[in-house]
């Protein structure tokens, strides 16, 4: 059953949805801001973030927030960690691959954590101790060992461009096992997928915690492990790297990134 956090973020979430839905394929009449060199933002955006905090604070009035766009708004105990619209670049291109991703903190903690895919009407949400479900369907990640035959995804983000040749080893030394590797624009839903066994790992660096907040909580309440590339867990959301994965295959991935040395170009 639904904590009463979740009900309320899934409503918020799907009130964003029905915004950029509307927006969906006009990208030619959208104002876009160029955030940093191919980092974008459209007026899709800031209203999806918009209306997000407006329906939480109705039912939160004293927790504090972190969007995307906004930035940090006011401090509390609670924070709501907000990315209202997650593979801004897909949307404005018009590929069919994007979501809204909210979770709720508790310090640097997630309890709660909501990513809805508005195209397939996907929610997906988890609370701390009580299991990740998509819609109302318990999901687990799953239970691959090793490499060999595994499905990663990946990113490429603006802002890691400087170590890419670090990250081409390691791409090519997991395509050398692995079955194969995705890259699909949407980190949240990446970690969603994990989640919900559609692939087995993911990585990426110069994640934020908007990015990665809800995302984490569904993997961790799926069974599964998320860490840095060093195979830390502790301050992850500010650590601007993340292995996620099931519990098995998430170690040989995270020394993966370790032999590679892929984490070495972050010492």
């Amino acid at each position: 059953m639904q904590k009463p956090a979740v009900t309320v973020m899934i409503k918020a979430a799907r009130q964003a949805g029905n915004t950029i839905l509307r927006q969906f394929g006009r990208a030619e009449g959208l104002n876009i801001v160029e955030k940093g060199r191919h980092d974008f933002a459209s007026e899709v955006d800031a209203q999806a973030e918009k209306d997000i905090i407006r329906e939480l604070k109705r039912a939160f009035p004293d927790h504090a927030f972190l969007g995307e766009e906004g930035g940090q708004l006011g401090k509390a105990r609670f924070t709501f960690v907000i990315d209202p619209l997650d593979g801004t670049s897909n949307f404005l291109r018009g590929l069919p691959h994007f979501c809204v991703s909210i979770a709720l903190l508790d310090g640097e903690e997630p309890i709660h954590g909501v990513v809805f895919d508005p195209l397939r009407n996907e929610i997906f949400y988890a609370s701390k101790g009580s299991g990740a479900f998509l819609d109302e369907r318990r999901i687990r990640t799953t239970n691959r060992q090793e490499l060999t035959g595994g499905i990663v995804i990946t990113g490429f983000p603006p802002r890691e461009r400087a170590r890419i040749d670090a990250q081409l080893t390691a791409v090519r030394q997991l395509m050398a096992e692995a079955e194969d590797i995705r890259r699909t624009g949407s980190a949240a839903l990446d970690l969603a997928y994990v989640a919900c066994g559609r692939a087995d790992g993911y990585f990426e660096a110069g994640v934020k915690p908007w990015d990665i907040a809800a995302g984490l909580l569904l993997v961790r309440e799926a069974g599964g492990r998320c860490c840095n590339f060093r195979g830390h867990s502790d301050k992850l959301l500010h650590s601007g790297q993340i292995v996620a994965a099931g519990v098995k295959f998430a170690d040989p991935l995270q020394k993966l990134m370790v032999s590679s040395g892929y984490a070495a170009a972050f010492d």
